[in-house]
């Protein structure tokens, strides 16, 4: 793995929107938005993120032991409200959307400025979202941020002043 890339990556990771995929090798692949996320230790590198519980996409992660998290960059709004529906996997595409399988088998947007893949360590199964904790694998990273790679990640408040999530 690269470490200049991993901290980069890693440092793209505030209150941000992000696309979840994952695929159980059996033909369950799940894409969708997220928005809880955060790293959660350095060594080893953890993140942490909460998929609603009786959505597809947690029983794939639980099921794929791995996924992967897709930054979405600020000019990627309509990108979001793709993945805010059930994923439909045809002709190597997800929603319209092309992408490649990362070394989990979990996959990599090509659109996305970069992505994180991680190995499930484990869940908290409590409330309407369960809670997720990966261990970084590998990263990728298709296009360096200029400035802070924080302030390139695109964020809720983007999505507009009608869009929020929770509450």
């Amino acid at each position: 793995m690269n470490n200049d890339h991993k901290k980069i990556v890693l440092r793209m990771i505030p209150y941000g929107i992000y696309v979840l995929t994952a695929d159980d090798g059996k033909g369950g692949v799940a894409a969708a938005t997220v928005n809880w996320v955060t790293q959660s230790a350095f060594a080893p590198p953890l993140v942490v993120v909460a998929v609603k519980a009786d959505s597809a996409a947690c029983k794939i992660v639980k099921a794929a032991k791995t996924f992967a998290l897709n930054m979405l960059g600020k000019d990627q709004k309509a990108l979001a409200f793709t993945f805010f529906r059930p994923a439909d996997v045809n002709g190597g595409t997800i929603s319209g959307q092309a992408y490649r399988k990362g070394s989990t088998g979990a996959p990599i947007l090509s659109e996305a400025p970069a992505a994180v893949e991680c190995r499930v360590t484990s869940i908290i199964e409590q409330g309407d979202h369960h809670v997720v904790v990966g261990e970084v694998i590998d990263v990728h990273l298709h296009k360096a941020p200029t400035g802070r790679p924080d302030a390139a990640i695109l964020e809720m408040k983007d999505l507009g002043d009608n869009v929020f999530y929770g509450g």
